[in-house]
């Protein structure tokens, strides 16, 4: 059973919201898991510098909702998340969708410790923390995602050699990043969707990007 304060349970009604608002249907034990999450987060985030939010609400609308946002967009397959942080998206989708394969990397140790400690207490079998950076890193996969990247030319050239033949990029972004996109659209079939982020006055796009 997972120990929760009354000060993240007050929470639930706005993440209950929010959900909706995406059309994600989750049971209450993935919901409790979401708020235990944030919780934790928040409580390593002390000692570990996880995150420069620090108070818990506006941290349920720009991390967890914000990573919710996706979900419904991603097709099946196992998933790479590159430079996941403190498992953002990566920990989340592994919430909602326990039946999908994902990997959370990053080269930053703090962080890696803190993913597997979260998922070991959520009992999330279908994540494989790695501390390693992207260049080290071997495998392949359907779906590769990032959301803290600064550039998506950078993601892209890091991350090609880690997609499957018909492997897809998803790309979290503030601000449409067009001039990057531009000169990627010789050899990308490239989309971007508008997000909207339940309780955030901010602009978001996800850039989905498939060979050409």
């Amino acid at each position: 059973m997972l120990k929760i304060d009354n000060s993240y349970q007050q929470l639930l009604p706005k993440l209950q919201n929010g959900l909706e608002q995406l059309n994600l249907n989750l049971s209450e034990i993935q919901q409790n898991k979401l708020l235990y999450y944030l919780q934790q987060l928040l409580f390593w985030n002390k000692a570990y510098n996880l995150t420069a939010i620090k108070q818990a609400e506006p941290a349920l609308i720009k991390h967890i909702l914000d990573s919710l946002s996706i979900v419904p967009h991603l097709p099946t397959g196992d998933l790479l998340d590159i430079g996941t942080g403190a498992g953002l998206p990566s920990v989340i989708v592994a919430i909602c969708q326990p039946e999908r394969q994902v990997t959370a990397l990053d080269s930053n140790g703090k962080k890696v410790r803190f993913i597997k400690q979260i998922t070991s207490e959520l009992g999330l079998k279908n994540v494989n923390p790695i501390a390693s950076r992207i260049e080290e890193h071997t495998q392949t996969y359907d779906i590769i995602t990032s959301r803290a990247f600064a550039s998506l030319l950078d993601f892209v050239a890091l991350g090609q050699d880690k997609l499957k033949p018909n492997g897809e990029f998803w790309a979290m972004k503030g601000v449409n990043p067009v001039d990057e996109i531009a000169q990627l659209q010789a050899n990308w079939q490239i989309d971007s969707i508008r997000l909207t982020v339940p309780f955030l006055d901010e602009e978001r796009h996800l850039i989905h990007l498939t060979k050409s």
